[in-house]
């Protein structure tokens, strides 16, 4: 006779006895597997032995252990055929590799292969001389599309042809990507200082072209050489010349707006005045912007002297004259280069800073004036207008605005000639239409503008060297230096309407001289011998208001 359970018998002894899944008792347990792994359901399933991998695992652009070039599918190839781009060598290179950049990369043609023996450089070390040598460019007020071009070529000329260059205010950046499958290699460098130095800025130009010609066998240690010896050159100019310069582009702006010999010296004492301030506030660190404030107050100072003193002189052409050497030229043409060329972000800061400068000379003025209203100062603005018709020496002061001005800018004695020979020709054309044809005063400042870019242009192709050197100094004379004045001296005088509209009308003449500029460069390529391709460059679409 069995016992009967007790209550310990009955309990379970885990919580495995509760589970539904738990068989009931009296039922045979099943014969766990010999190997219980739990698999996943991609896993290959039993008796199929795959081949083993030819090679490990890479990245995810690693070319697929499938994958064999005898069974891969034909190319597709377009009915038309692909577009050949003919790049002849005896072209500038500027246009040659412009060419390039607008071409997709599978459309660009290759770079002819190097012996088997010979080694190309690293990879990395071209990539760091190629944004040394753009940032030395795009710091000396080089447009972003020139600056692209020449990185182009620098990668190019050392066989790395898939590189994607790219430029915007502060920041520049190149990447380069062997092949579909290869991992893609990308540097980038900050341009933190910018400098006005155009002899360096030649002697970059040519040793770009000296990479990208094939006389010449340019290393790379050889040009980390020639890059340090040009860092290192001093300036062509000492500071007690540039402070000189400024004051007789000063005084010969004054002249050129009517003024005569004692204008001259005064003017020329205010502007040397600005100049030695701004460069203290540059030596003890202050911004820009408070630089050109500075400088912009004691020409205006003089100009207000010489009205309270009561004088038959011509206060408004002291002023004038002490801020043609203020106003940012070369800033504004560069910025609408860079939006004509589609580089808009670049163009957008380069604007920006043009408008830091203009509200800064227009505060510096703005606060002189506002002191001489207070003093009871007759600043009559319709006295200035009366023009002086003097040509043969209005010509004289317009080329000596320019030989100073490109002082100023540290160009060499050589294009310091044809820069000022450039901007007597154009203050001719402009006086022409202006004054002796009683024309539209933006007309004919479009109109000088572009003769200045087209000569410039043709003259540095020539020497294949930028054409900052010719261009920027010959503009001088065609800078809104009355038209800014006038409209401070309303504002001053609270007519703020007649003050606006006269500032309206020297933004309007500083856009005419730079799309001038770039038309003048642009027309400049239909009288060189270009590629083909680069005559009928690809440009974006117009996108028709979607």
């Amino acid at each position: 006779m069995a016992e009967p359970e007790g209550p310990e018998d009955r309990k379970p002894q885990s919580d495995e006895a509760l589970s539904a899944f738990t068989p009931p008792a009296g039922v045979e347990q099943p014969v766990p597997p010999e190997e219980e792994h739990p698999t996943s359901e991609f896993a290959v399933p039993e008796g199929f032995h795959p081949e083993p991998a030819a090679e490990p695992e890479g990245s995810a652009f690693a070319t697929p252990s499938t994958y064999s070039v005898k069974q891969a599918p034909a190319a597709f190839t377009p009915a038309h055929g692909i577009p050949l781009a003919k790049l002849p060598v005896d072209a500038p290179w500027q246009d040659r590799m412009r060419t390039m950049l607008r071409l997709p990369v599978s459309e660009r043609p290759v770079p002819e292969a190097r012996k088997e023996d010979e080694s190309g450089p690293a990879v990395g070390r071209v990539l760091d001389l190629t944004l040394r040598i753009g940032e030395l460019l795009l710091a000396g007020g080089e447009a972003a599309e020139d600056v692209e071009a020449a990185m182009f070529a620098i990668c190019r000329s050392y066989g790395l042809d898939r590189c994607e260059p790219t430029v915007t205010f502060t920041l520049l950046s190149i990447t380069h990507q062997p092949s579909l499958v290869d991992d893609p290699i990308t540097a980038n460098r900050t341009v933190r200082r910018r400098g006005t130095d155009y002899t360096r800025l030649a002697a970059v130009y040519q040793l770009v072209a000296d990479i990208n010609a094939e006389a010449h066998e340019v290393t790379p240690e050889e040009a980390y050489r020639r890059l340090a010896d040009i860092r290192r050159n001093r300036h062509p100019y000492p500071g007690w010349v540039l402070t000189a310069a400024a004051g007789v582009l000063a005084g010969a702006a004054s002249v050129l707006l009517g003024g005569d010999t004692t204008v001259f010296f005064v003017a020329a004492l205010g502007a040397v005045l600005g100049d030695r301030l701004a460069w203290l506030c540059a030596g003890r660190g202050l911004p820009e912007f408070y630089q050109f404030l500075v400088a912009a107050m004691p020409p205006a100072a003089m100009g207000v002297l010489l009205t309270l003193l009561h004088t038959d002189l011509r206060p408004s052409a002291v002023i004038t004259g002490g801020l043609f050497a203020l106003i940012p030229g070369r800033a504004l043409v560069a910025a609408v280069q860079d939006g004509l060329t589609g580089f808009y972000i670049t163009a957008s800061a380069r604007l920006l800073e043009v408008g830091y400068f203009f509200v800064a000379i227009v505060v510096g003025v703005l606060s002189v004036l506002y002191l001489a209203v207070q003093f009871d100062a007759q600043l009559n603005p319709e006295g200035a207008l009366s023009a002086v018709e003097r040509p043969a020496i209005q010509i004289v002061a317009a080329m000596v605005l320019c030989a100073t001005f490109a002082i100023l800018l540290q160009q060499s004695r050589e294009t310091v000639v044809f820069a000022t020979l450039n901007g007597g020709v154009a203050w001719v054309v402009y006086a022409s239409i202006a004054v002796t044809a009683d024309g539209s005063a933006v007309m004919a400042t479009a109109v000088a503008a572009g003769l200045v870019g087209l000569f410039g242009q043709l003259i540095a192709r020539y020497h294949h060297t930028s054409s900052l050197p010719y261009v920027t100094a010959a503009i001088g004379p065609l800078l809104p230096g009355s038209a800014t004045y006038f409209g401070v001296l309303a504002i001053a005088q609270n007519n703020l309407d007649q003050g606006f509209a006269s500032l309206a009308k020297a933004a309007a003449l500083a856009l005419a001289i730079a799309i001038g500029v770039n038309l003048g460069s642009e027309l400049a390529r239909l009288f060189m011998q270009a590629p083909r391709a680069a005559a009928a460059r690809r440009a974006a679409k117009r996108t028709r208001g979607f």
